[in-house]
């Protein structure tokens, strides 16, 4: 349905490319202040530019500033304020014109919001999750015009830009409005009639520059949006593993820089698709969890809208291509064996399956054995048999075995807080087998054997050297990984983000992969 002009009638809803609906809210109590000349500079510009535009001085209307309500959805609004809901929800770009006043908002301006960004209309809250809300102001922008007597570089560094970050972050970015842009003219009092006049052109131009301005941002938004698809923050340990196993082979004088390089490409191509097609076969559990966060859940770019549909499948369309070249190229140029190719086109197999039919691993109750070899075992094999074809040495099969454990501590954890969105789908992560307290319990268990049998293959002469003195610098990390588990524990087990304790899970498993690495070079 096409939104309706705040005055009457209905209008056609933006599209891209069009012209913006813009609304100019005045937030100083005088109309004869050097504010309101603002206002009026950017409103002269956007009219100029061809945009539709309304403006609010809000010491022209008449509200009671106070919410006196427990909730402010259950104080009637004044009719003034019901026109600006509508006039927000009908505008495109949202521009606030105010002073910075005790480095934050005048209180007309704080009063106004405090009324007019109410529940139900800016933003949702979720009675059965606190932590959780919907911003209800997506796709709008906003403008802020401030100005201050202090130099605007003691705001910045000194201050720390208090007025600036409330309404950027914890006002406009809450209901989600974004991106918002911000103008300081400082300092105003002692400024001549000359640098005013060149402030209200920069006004004038700023508006002119908006459909500019939303274009770049949109392509960074969308660059964003690519990078967290492909959650890069997972390569590096596979990359590792794989190393390790290269370094191993060449103990036995058998190394290949391009061979490396091409093994790793292929590597990082799996690992994307594996990635990308988790995301799109995982849609139905990511759009139920309301615990995702940067170690769990997905990145949420198709939950949240960000890339739509088409575009991730032609991101695994391409991504399937690239890495069958790059396993063709790879095939010729390694040994005639061909053993090393085989291998990987093997854990190529295993890795896309943690989510791809006809294997689904994850569902099978296999997802976490599955993430463990590729990280560990089967990385490192691949490493070692692309260079020397020999799949007998036994140190890369006993470097992996802490690594694998480590792994399978992190993998364990991660699906804690998808617990309850993994259950809805039938997605049988251990979580789901074992209960959170189970799982939990389970992660633990792998975390202690990692670091015993670390110590063990250090005792063993299996790290020798300087490089295996680095197990004993595990242990405590080891310990505070334990500790962490344990209060999660007393904690009852909640289905909630567990970031902290993911971080502490992941930087355990890199010791495993560090002094190996250390060992061999």
């Amino acid at each position: 349905m096409a939104p309706s002009h705040p005055d009457g009638g209905q209008v056609a809803a933006s599209t891209e490319g069009a012209a913006p609906r813009v609304l100019v809210i005045l937030g100083h109590p005088r109309l004869d202040s050097f504010c309101a000349a603002l206002a009026g500079a950017y409103e002269a510009g956007a009219r100029t530019a061809g945009f539709e535009v309304e403006r609010l001085d809000l010491v022209s209307l008449a509200f009671d500033p106070n919410v006196r309500t427990p909730s402010p959805r259950e104080q009637p609004l004044e009719p003034n304020l019901a026109r600006a809901q509508a006039l927000i929800r009908w505008a495109d770009h949202l521009v606030f014109v105010y002073p910075a006043w005790w480095g934050t908002l005048p209180a007309l301006l704080k009063g106004f919001l405090d009324r007019v960004l109410t529940p139900g209309f800016a933003f949702e809250a979720q009675d059965e999750d606190p932590a959780s809300w919907t911003k209800l102001l997506k796709g709008r922008s906003a403008h802020l015009l401030v100005t201050m007597d202090t130099p605007s570089w003691v705001y910045r560094l000194i201050y720390r830009q208090p007025g600036h970050q409330a309404m950027r972050r914890a006002t406009l970015g809450f209901c989600g409005v974004a991106p918002t842009f911000i103008s300081t003219f400082a300092p105003v009092k002692p400024a001549t009639a000359e640098m005013r006049a060149r402030w209200l052109g920069q006004a004038r131009a700023e508006a002119t520059r908006l459909p500019g301005r939303l274009r770049r941002h949109a392509l960074l938004r969308r660059a964003g949006a690519w990078l967290r698809l492909l959650r890069l923050q997972f390569y590096p340990m596979a990359w590792v593993a794989y190393t390790i196993g290269a370094l191993a082979a060449a103990r036995h004088g058998a190394f290949s820089r391009p061979v490396y390089w091409l093994g790793y490409l292929c590597l990082f191509l799996m690992e994307a698709l594996t990635v990308v097609s988790n995301e799109w076969f995982d849609q139905g559990t990511d759009r139920l969890n309301r615990h995702a966060g940067p170690f769990n859940g997905g990145s949420r770019v198709l939950a949240d809208g960000e890339l739509g549909p088409r575009s991730v499948r032609r991101a695994m369309a391409g991504l399937a291509l690239a890495l069958g070249a790059s396993l063709a190229a790879l095939g010729a140029v390694q040994a005639p064996s061909g053993s090393g190719l085989a291998a990987m086109i093997a854990l190529a197999v295993l890795a896309a399956g943690y989510t791809v039919p006809p294997l689904k691993l994850v569902y099978r109750g296999l997802g976490e054995l599955d993430v463990g070899l590729t990280h560990s075992f089967a990385a490192i094999f691949v490493g070692g048999l692309l260079q020397s074809g020999i799949w007998r040495d036994p140190f890369p099969w006993l470097t992996g075995l802490p690594l694998f454990l480590a792994t399978l501590s992190a993998i364990t954890l991660s699906a804690l807080p998808d617990h309850e969105a993994d259950h809805a789908v039938a997605k049988r992560t251990l979580a789901v087998l074992l209960g959170r307290r189970g799982a939990a319990w389970a992660a633990l268990g792998f975390a202690v054997a990692a670091a015993v049998c670390g110590v063990v293959w250090q005792r063993w002469g299996l790290f020798g050297g300087t490089s295996g003195l680095l197990v004993f610098l595990a242990l405590p990390h080891a310990l505070l990984l334990a500790r962490a588990i344990l209060r999660y524990l007393r904690r009852g087990a909640p289905c909630e983000r567990i970031d902290g304790l993911m971080a502490l899970a992941l930087t355990y498993l890199l010791w495993f992969g560090i002094i190996p690495l250390a060992h061999l070079s």
